[in-house]
């Protein structure tokens, strides 16, 4: 399976509120690379947020802002491309409200949600949270809420449905955006 995992975090509850973007790009089934950027947004930071991922005004204070990330990994997200994330609803939206709010054009891309596909194949886990899930499949999450760490296990999650349960099983849970 081929795909782009996705995370990010905000520093509010506002779409374009993104602080940190990370990718992790699966090919064949292993994670070849990985992107990672902090991001200073024009908005006020939320203590809620940063008490969740530890990043502060002043941590982005000297990031590049969005639009000046997004030319390096919009070539991820075009037609043929599957994107997935774990609560896609959540970073899609911080995606798409982001290129919104900067006037980029929306790209088009298949999406895939781990939260659907575990809730599907993993009926029994106590719940379908990242941390919960990745715990239960034995794989590795080392900081929940670092958005690289967060983009690594969501792949990995997609990877090992991929090979339990084989691809055409995850085909159904492919939405285009």
């Amino acid at each position: 399976m081929n795909f782009v995992a996705m995370d990010f975090e905000t520093a509010n509850h506002e779409k374009h509120s993104a602080v940190s973007i990370a990718l992790a790009v699966v090919r064949d089934n292993q994670i070849v690379d990985q992107f990672y950027s902090l991001i200073k947004p024009e908005t006020s930071f939320s203590h809620y947020n940063t008490k969740i991922h530890g990043i502060h005004q002043v941590d982005v204070a000297q990031a590049p802002q969005f639009p000046d990330i997004w030319p390096t990994i919009a070539p991820l997200f075009t037609a043929d491309k599957l994107v997935v994330a774990h609560n896609a609803p959540f970073d899609n939206g911080v995606l798409k409200g982001t290129l919104d709010y900067y006037g980029l054009p929306e790209p088009h891309y298949m999406l895939l949600d781990t939260v659907q596909t575990s809730r599907k194949l993993f009926p029994n886990f106590q719940n379908h949270k990242l941390n919960t899930v990745a715990e239960n499949l034995g794989i590795a999450l080392e900081h929940h809420h670092n958005a690289l760490d967060d983009a690594v296990a969501a792949a990995n999650i997609l990877i090992y449905e991929s090979q339990q349960f084989g691809d055409s099983a995850l085909k159904s849970f492919v939405k285009n955006k």
